[in-house]
């Protein structure tokens, strides 16, 4: 199973102290969080799209393109790119780019994206959300599938076989459909015959598990191949050596980050007993000590089957320091007792169990 860290390149003012970083140094944060990743031992790196002071990596491609410099390994990816305000071809050619500078480590997860503020930025109407979304997918896909694109719609002037460069050098690149939690949603992923993407923030998880059940039972009837019918899952959270220190010390941050999103999307911000379910052994925020996290991530592999879990902490002015540090644990503590635990599985539920996993977590 495939461990990640995702990052938004927070630039939030810290809770306590109210001091922020630049935005330029929330993006050279992001390259240095990058580079432990992979030097700690995971298997995955995201950067998310927004557009806001508070996170304002807006550009995964060039991020990612620098990381690909820095690293051999770890394969990079967006998470996600927000489909409807941007130009499919644009999106190809940046990835391909990365594919190639990275040696075939690029990959896309396409999504809506959880914020509107790209829309008026780009000279979108949110009227056309949908529209938008459906057209640009088909695009990206057809784009992904032939050199030469033969394309019409509504959204953008025709294509009539003009040549996309520079392409991936060893066939398509991987392109995941990034969900929402909603089943037709997840019904669209199977249709395109796309693996699916999901983060799950709150309630819970085990529960939400009905959402992977109809996306793999859609994909068995459309005849999907076990490659097209993958599962990552994405969660926020935090890990420290002591599980309590950990839920303490993230508490003020997410606040905070809650606090922003709920100023500008029009809702108000949980208190800490809803940060505490969300964050005890059945809830959705990864948060604790390097065995309980591994113990969640278990159990969450076990009744979603999924191939990846990556986790996503720079919110509401983490300090850099403790982020890295939160990394290295991830790596270096959390991976090895996931890996004893769960042996090699094909993403659709089924798990073998490694002697040494039977006996438990080591310490």
């Amino acid at each position: 199973m495939e461990l990640g860290i995702a990052v938004f390149g927070d630039a939030s003012a810290h809770p306590e102290t109210g001091q922020r970083v630049s935005e330029a140094q929330a993006i050279r944060n992001i390259q240095e969080a990058a580079v432990l990743t992979e030097e700690v031992g995971l298997d995955w790196f995201g950067v998310g799209e927004h557009h806001t002071p508070e996170f304002p990596a807006s550009a995964a491609g060039p991020i990612l393109g620098a990381v690909a410099a820095r690293t051999s390994r770890i394969k990079l990816s967006s998470a996600v790119t927000v489909l409807g305000t941007d130009d499919p071809v644009r999106i190809y050619q940046q990835f391909s780019t990365i594919d190639a500078l990275s040696n075939g480590r690029a990959e896309i997860i396409a999504g809506r994206g959880s914020s509107t503020e790209s829309f008026p930025l780009f000279g979108y109407s949110l009227e056309d959300y949908d529209q938008l979304f459906a057209e640009k997918l088909d695009l990206l896909l057809e784009v992904n599938r032939s050199p030469r694109v033969t394309w019409k719609g509504a959204t953008r002037p025709p294509l009539n076989g003009e040549y996309v460069p520079p392409r991936a050098e060893h066939g398509r690149l991987p392109v995941w459909l990034g969900v929402g939690g909603t089943p037709s949603s997840a019904v669209r992923a199977a249709q395109r015959g796309l693996p699916m993407a999901i983060g799950l923030l709150a309630g819970d998880p085990i529960r939400s598990a009905a959402i992977a059940d109809l996306y793999r039972a859609a994909a068995a009837q459309l005849g999907n191949t076990a490659e097209q019918t993958r599962v990552m899952i994405g969660t926020p959270g935090f890990v420290a050596d002591d599980g309590n220190a950990a839920r303490d010390t993230w508490w003020p941050h997410y606040r905070q980050f809650m606090k922003t999103v709920g100023e500008q999307r029009g809702f108000v911000p949980p208190g800490r007993p809803a940060y505490d379910d969300g964050t005890a052994s059945d809830g959705a925020l990864l948060v604790g000590s390097p065995e309980e996290i591994a113990e969640r991530i278990v159990r969450l592999q076990r009744r979603w089957g999924h191939v990846r879990q990556f986790i996503h902490m720079d919110w509401g002015g983490l300090p850099q320091a403790e982020h890295l540090r939160a990394i290295e644990l991830f790596g270096t503590k959390v991976k090895p007792m996931v890996d004893a635990e769960i042996g090699e599985t094909a993403g659709t539920g089924a798990i073998t169990t490694s002697p040494a996993g039977r006996r438990g977590y080591p310490s």
